[in-house]
């Protein structure tokens, strides 16, 4: 019998959902000190709004909820510039589609660490909590069209950044890869 979520302390959540939050955070902010960071504000704004866990089996993504909000709100006082005035060189997307090839773990996450906010948090979205391009739109109250964008060009920005750190001799083929964004 499943816990209801008025019975559900914050104990159970933290060690239920610790490492999946922690990992969320990682990939996002590409830091370990400020996914902590983010990591325990996610838990200590969980439990002061507890009551409002309607259902436990929700409880993950309403964690990734709090940790996504709470991400975009710390971005925003760092960050002035609108996602609109952001140039993207067209120059240094490949022509060709990339063979797949095993990805190191630290590499993928220089790469990541490399795009903008708004990049990164489509690609981590779709890839980590594997939400449609509908669910990522509600969730950022963006149109569609806007969340297929910012995807295409993010995976394409990655592969470029990838790629280039491939030819430059700098990849160290291990078990990654951008499908392994995830893990």
């Amino acid at each position: 019998m499943a816990e209801s979520p008025s019975r559900v302390n914050i104990t159970n959540l933290v060690a239920d959902h610790h490492r999946a939050v922690y990992q969320y955070a990682y990939r996002l902010t590409g830091s370990v000190p400020e996914a902590e960071d983010l990591t325990q504000h996610v838990f200590l704004a969980a439990q002061r709004n507890l009551g409002k866990l309607h259902k436990l089996e929700s409880a993950r993504q309403w964690l990734y909820a709090i940790l996504r909000n709470r991400f975009l709100k710390e971005k925003q006082k760092h960050w002035p510039l609108p996602a609109a005035d952001l140039q993207l060189d067209m120059e240094d997307v490949p022509d060709t589609q990339l063979p797949e090839t095993a990805i190191d773990r630290e590499q993928l996450q220089a790469a990541l660490n490399r795009l903008p906010d708004d990049s990164r948090l489509v690609l981590v979205m779709f890839y980590f909590e594997e939400s449609s391009y509908r669910e990522i739109a509600e969730q950022l109250q963006l149109p569609i069209g806007t969340v297929m964008s910012r995807l295409a060009r993010a995976k394409a920005r990655l592969r470029s950044i990838l790629f280039r750190a491939e030819a430059d001799g700098r990849a160290q083929p291990s078990n990654g890869g951008l499908a392994s964004l995830a893990k």
